[in-house]
């Protein structure tokens, strides 16, 4: 068990998920919106479990998909941080950015500013020689947080867990050496 790395940005906490932060996660797993480059929406079953592995992974490392919460309102928004993919990809291992923010926060920079402060985690404090993104190729709105952040567009692969015949299947990988880091 390690000691849980939580962090604040201006606007957010990253930190360790509640019991409390379920509810809303369900709600914006089952919003297709949110959820229209993924393949299928989401139960409050299936929701639950990603909850409890990502709290179950920050309590192991340290690290992981932190819950995000607006600081001003105390407000669940949200996941952003690092993780390790379980499917064998093209480019593993490797260590992945990624956020997934309820649709009444989109637009006002919180992903950036959240995947801001991981990435100064994963390079700062974890020692990540490479931290990778990836999305459905049509994903032009993840596609330009990963721009944002400085990663590089490195290609595109098939995702083996989602389904051969889906239009999401196609994925572009993005990459941030530790080297073109600029804190």
């Amino acid at each position: 068990m390690a000691n849980p790395i939580e962090f604040e940005t201006e606007r957010l906490l990253l930190r360790q998920w509640t019991p409390a932060d379920r509810e809303p996660f369900a709600a914006l797993n089952a919003d297709a919106r949110v959820m229209e480059f993924f393949p299928a929406l989401l139960t409050r079953a299936e929701s639950d479990a990603i909850a409890d592995r990502c709290e179950s992974l920050i309590r192991e490392r340290g690290w992981g998909f932190w819950a995000a919460e607006l600081k001003a309102s105390r407000e669940f928004i949200g996941f952003v941080g690092l993780h390790t993919p379980a499917a064998a990809l093209p480019f593993s291992p490797c260590v992945e950015i990624g956020w997934r923010l309820s649709f009444s926060h989109w637009g006002q920079g919180l992903a950036s500013e959240a995947a801001r402060g991981a990435l100064r985690v994963g390079f700062m404090t974890l020692g990540l020689q490479e931290i990778v993104s990836f999305t459905a190729v049509k994903n032009v709105r993840s596609r330009a947080v990963m721009e944002r952040l400085q990663m590089c567009e490195s290609g595109t692969f098939e995702h083996p867990q989602v389904p051969e015949d889906s239009s999401l299947r196609l994925h572009c990988l993005y990459r941030l050496p530790r080297a073109h880091y600029g804190a």
